[in-house]
C-alpha cells in the first residue's frame, strides 16, 4: 500500500514540475503547513511572498491571485500526500512493534526507511529553495535528480522489501542464470535511464529535439560532449542523447531477457514478471517518443513519469522472481 502511496507521489512530484506549481509554496512548515490557508488574508500573504522570486518575474507576472491558487494547490497536495505517507507508514508500524508482528531482523530496515522518508521531506525543501535564487524560474537540475533518485530508492527498497515478505525465498528456477544476468544488467539500465530523464526534467531538454529518431537531422547531435564531462549533465543535447541512448539499450536488453525468459523459465511468478517488464518498457518507450514529439505537454510527462516507477516495479519483481534464495 505504501509503495502505491509513494508511485502517486512520484506523478504528483512530475505534475507539479510540469505545471510550474513546485515554487508556489515559499515556507517550510512541516506542521503548520498540513493546512491549506484559511482566510484571505492568508492567501494574499502567501501570493505576496511569491512575488518575491524570480519566477514570479519571469514567467507568471500578472496571473492574479487566481492563478497563484491554481498553481498553490498542486504544490501544497504534492506535500500533503507526503505527509499522509509518513502516516500510513509510522502508524502501523508502531501498532505492528507493540503487537510483536514485525519478523525478526525486519525491524531495523523500517526504521532506516521511516528515517529516509523523513529525510526526503528535508530534501523536498532544499530542492525548491534552490529554485529562489536570483535569475532562476526552475529548481536546479542536480537536487531535482538527488530528490528523484531518494525517492525511488524508498521504493525499490519497500517494493522489494513486500516481494520478500509475500514471497519467501523458494529458489531460482532452473535454468534461469542467463535470463537474471540479462535481468541484472536491464535493471542498472533503467536505473540510469531515470537518472537521465531526471536531468532531461531538470534542464527542460525536452522542449527541444523533438524528432524521432534523428535529432536535428543527425543521430548524434552536433556538439555532443563539447564541453566534456560536465555536459553530461548540463548540455540539453547531450543529456537528451544519453536519455535516448539508455532507453534504446534498456528496452534491448529487457526484451532479449524476455525472449530468453520465454524459451528457459517454467510458467511462474519470475516468468509472468519478465513478460510484465517487456510490456512495460515497450509503453513507457512509446509515451517517452511520443511526449518528445508533442513537446512535452503536462498530461503526457506526468503519465510518462509514473510509467516509468512502473517499469521500476516489474524490474524489480523480475529480480526477485530469479533470486537464488
Amino acid at each position: 500500500m505504501v509503495c502505491v502511496l509513494v508511485w502517486i507521489m512520484v506523478a504528483l512530484g512530475g505534475a507539479t514540475r510540469l505545471t510550474g506549481s513546485g515554487l508556489s509554496i515559499m515556507e517550510w512548515a512541516p506542521l503548520s503547513g498540513s493546512l491549506p490557508p484559511m482566510s484571505e488574508a492568508e492567501w494574499q500573504r502567501l501570493y505576496a511572498l511569491y512575488r518575491e522570486i524570480p519566477q514570479y518575474a519571469l514567467v507568471n507576472a500578472g496571473f492574479g491571485i487566481e492563478g497563484f491558487r491554481r498553481i498553490f494547490w498542486l504544490e501544497w497536495t504534492h506535500r500533503f500526500w507526503g505527509r499522509m505517507i509518513g502516516l500510513a507508514f509510522s502508524v502501523p508500524l508502531v501498532v505492528f512493534w507493540l503487537r510483536g508482528r514485525v519478523p525478526p531482523g525486519l525491524g531495523p530496515r523500517l526504521v532506516v526507511l521511516l528515517l529516509l522518508g523523513g529525510a526526503q521531506g528535508g530534501v523536498g525543501w532544499f530542492m525548491v529553495a534552490s529554485g529562489f535564487e536570483a535569475d532562476r524560474t526552475t529548481v536546479s537540475p542536480y537536487r531535482l535528480v538527488l530528490h528523484l533518485a531518494l525517492a525511488l530508492l524508498l521504493f525499490s527498497v519497500l517494493f522489494w522489501t513486500a516481494l520478500s515478505l509475500l514471497r519467501p525465498a523458494r529458489g531460482r528456477p532452473a535454468g534461469a542464470s542467463g535470463v537474471a544476468m540479462l535481468v541484472h544488467a536491464a535493471a542498472g539500465l533503467v536505473v540510469l535511464t531515470l537518472l537521465a530523464g531526471g536531468f532531461v526534467a531538470g534542464l527542460r531538454a525536452g522542449f527541444d529535439f523533438n524528432t524521432w529518431p534523428l535529432m536535428d537531422g543527425q543521430w548524434v547531435p552536433r556538439g555532443y560532449l563539447a564541453e566534456g564531462w560536465h555536459s553530461l549533465t548540463a548540455d540539453i543535447a547531450t543529456v537528451q542523447f544519453n536519455h535516448r541512448l539508455l532507453a534504446s539499450l534498456t528496452a534491448v536488453t529487457v526484451l532479449t531477457a524476455v525472449g530468453l525468459g520465454w524459451l528457459r523459465l517454467p510458467p511462474g511468478f519470475a516468468r509472468s514478471a519478465l513478460l510484465v517488464l517487456g510490456a512495460a518498457v515497450l509503453v513507457q518507450y512509446g509515451l517517452g517518443v511520443t511526449t518528445l514529439l508533442h513537446v512535452v505537454p503536462a498530461g503526457l510527462g506526468t503519465l510518462h513519469q509514473a510509467v516509468a516507477v512502473v517499469v521500476l516495479a516489474a524490474v524489480l519483481a523480475a529480480m526477485h522472481g530469479l533470486r537464488r534464495g
